[in-house]
């Protein structure tokens, strides 16, 4: 993702959020800071990956809707990464990618202990870069199971995605701690098989576990 277009993107969420956050709910609204932590996978039948680690964060606001359920509206930078088994001609070895974007959620809250213990659910939109490999010496190493296919070939996957989300959140009014998991219903391979490769039917979907807390003003 070029910096035009990630700068764009981040305007854009930031525009929309605080549209958000500005609405008058009558019972409860709160602004607040998150970061944390975030496990990384594909899952795919095209080659073996293994989950990798990276750190998000981002702004979030929390509203009264209707009855027991809140809306959450929120914006993380995040930086994630991803191994795929590959090998040097010699030796198999995992090779490292990372992935930087921004993701923008609207999801819905239900209140199990109003203000203190809520289960969240709904979609997001991720905005990504490249799937970079971290370490050039690894660029040109084989993907394990194919013969011409190198980690290079691996860097332009689909930068558009949608997630679903299921998670909880427990703490108090002005702190929580969080914990999500992200399934990618969009095939996150896809820009890959318009790309002349060795195969043309890549398919995978991500798998996102994130670990944080959130600071609400």
């Amino acid at each position: 993702m070029s910096r035009l277009s990630f700068l764009f993107v981040t305007l854009a969420c930031l525009t929309i959020e605080q549209s958000f956050a500005q609405r008058n709910y009558n019972d409860y609204n709160r602004i607040g800071a998150q970061a944390g932590f975030v496990f990384f996978d594909i899952t795919t039948e095209d080659f073996i990956s293994t989950q990798g680690e990276g750190f998000g964060a981002g702004f979030t606001s929390r509203g009264s809707f209707w009855n027991s359920f809140d809306l959450i509206y929120g914006l993380n930078f995040m930086g994630s990464s991803v191994s795929i088994q590959g090998t040097d001609g010699v030796n198999t070895q995992n090779i490292d990618f990372s992935i930087q974007g921004v993701q923008m959620q609207f999801l819905g809250s239900y209140n199990i202990v109003k203000h203190h213990l809520t289960l969240e659910f709904g979609p997001t939109l991720n905005v990504t870069g490249k799937m970079k490999v971290k370490r050039d010496a690894q660029s040109e190493f084989l993907i394990e199971g194919y013969n011409e296919l190198t980690a290079a070939d691996l860097e332009n996957i689909s930068p558009i995605n949608f997630r679903v989300v299921g998670g909880l959140s427990a703490g108090l009014e002005s702190f929580r701690a969080t914990a999500q998991y992200q399934y990618g219903v969009t095939n996150v391979l896809n820009r890959l098989n318009d790309q002349g490769l060795e195969k043309n039917d890549f398919k995978g979907n991500s798998g996102t576990i994130l670990v944080g807390a959130v600071f609400y003003f």
